[in-house]
């Protein structure tokens, strides 16, 4: 009788403590710790090399650039961005030209000759694989992440990434939301575009990614100008203290590090 009491009293206990694991390691899912966080920025910009690089360098911390062969930026400063890829900053696939479609309201600014409307998905093709050979005669390297110029995924009816998407570890795309590892689609990765935010406010979505152990993806064009996509480099900086101060609950890696590891995940948990 002592002995069936003894059981039914450490029963509950055992449970709990089962439970308490469980959700432990749940919460860790990120590497060990509460969630992701990914620092994309688009276009090349010159801003970048000067005002973003110097201040995730002096942080520790790395950050993925979205490059378009054709852009000045990228061009004018090709031993600046291959150094950034030698200091492990994610050097990543925006297109040769940056095609955006035209066919739409409010997209008058788009440049005929690289209208998405009017590209074959052959002609997509080649110039996103030929940005691929372009960025390993910088970085040496072949394993690669794309996102689709102005957030457009189709030619016509067409999905244009289906046919290369061998070609990448995975895609970042522009729907706003954070997902759970398990939830994540690798072709289509949601992120948040950033255009005026405070410091607080791009804080206040990590702290979200942390309680709800998500992947958190902001997409950066200006910071402290160079683009009229902008957020003040002051408010951008905040997010990179609060960061590097929270480093032991918050995954901060390059896209494609983040994207291999939900890759791995997504593999070993069917």
């Amino acid at each position: 009788m002592k002995k069936t009491l003894n059981t039914l009293i450490l029963l509950p206990v055992i449970l709990l403590m089962i439970h308490s694991l469980t959700v432990a390691q749940s919460s860790a899912v990120w590497n060990g710790k509460k969630c992701a966080v990914a620092l994309t920025y688009d276009d090349a910009l010159l801003i970048h090399l000067n005002n973003v690089i110097p201040v995730l360098d002096s942080s520790g911390l790395k950050g993925t650039f979205y490059l378009s062969g054709y852009f000045p930026g990228f061009v004018n400063n090709l031993s600046r961005w291959k150094a950034a890829g030698d200091r492990g900053h994610e050097l990543a696939n925006h297109t040769l030209f940056h095609p955006c479609a035209g066919d739409r309201p409010g997209r008058e600014w788009v440049n005929p000759t690289y209208d998405l409307s009017k590209y074959s998905v052959q002609r997509m093709t080649d110039e996103i694989r030929m940005t691929n050979i372009l960025l390993k005669t910088l970085d040496g390297k072949s394993a690669r992440t794309f996102a689709f110029p102005c957030g457009d995924t189709k030619i016509g009816n067409e999905d244009y990434y289906k046919p290369i998407a061998s070609d990448f570890v995975a895609a970042r795309g522009t729907t706003s939301e954070m997902k759970k590892i398990t939830e994540i689609n690798l072709a289509d990765i949601g992120s948040y575009a950033i255009n005026g935010e405070s410091g607080e406010q791009l804080i206040e979505l990590v702290k979200k990614a942390q309680e709800t152990n998500s992947l958190l993806v902001f997409l950066f064009h200006g910071v402290g100008g160079g683009h009229s996509l902008n957020v003040a480099l002051a408010e951008h900086n905040k997010l990179i203290r609060y960061l590097k101060q929270h480093v032991a609950d918050i995954w901060v890696a390059p896209f494609i590090d983040i994207a291999q590891y939900v890759k791995e995940h997504q593999t070993n948990h069917k």
